[in-house]
């Protein structure tokens, strides 16, 4: 079942459990759909790495939202991203643990042979693709600049 379809049933379940938070998350990524299957040059029909990276970048918002209103003091605003970030996240696959993530990125410094912070950009490109969805692009970058320095 597409994303699309699975957002709508739950919209539906949302309405008849009158739950207005989750509802609000839904429609919001249901909207991001819309936008993007109607996009110029879009097929109509979105591909399944599109709607993961489409909830990525949801989700990443959401947590850039939620950082900015607790740093000025809006703990109701950040309370209402994090409502939308749950939800959001409901549809992601498992993330993986900080460990996991470092194991991964040794896994690609080693298939790559890189030898330094000059490799960066290409452990970078594979290792991003290969974690896709699974991790944040700035644990990635962070665990691999720790590893290639030393």
């Amino acid at each position: 079942m597409s994303l699309k379809t699975t957002i709508e049933s739950e919209i539906k379940q949302a309405m008849l459990n009158k739950d207005k938070d989750r509802l609000r998350a839904l429609r919001a990524i249901k909207s991001q759909i819309l936008l993007a299957e109607t996009e110029k040059g879009g097929s109509g029909e979105l591909a399944e790495d599109t709607e993961l990276k489409l909830l990525t970048k949801a989700a990443k918002q959401r947590r850039d939202s939620i950082d900015v209103f607790e740093q000025q003091g809006r703990d109701d605003l950040a309370a209402t991203e994090k409502s939308e970030l749950a939800v959001i996240e409901e549809f992601l696959p498992k993330q993986l643990s900080e460990e996991e993530v470092e194991l991964e990125v040794k896994k690609v410094i080693d298939e790559i042979g890189a030898a330094g912070p000059q490799d960066m950009g290409k452990v970078m490109g594979v290792a991003t693709k290969k974690l896709s969805g699974q991790a944040d692009g700035k644990v990635i970058s962070a665990l691999a600049k720790k590893l290639l320095t030393n």
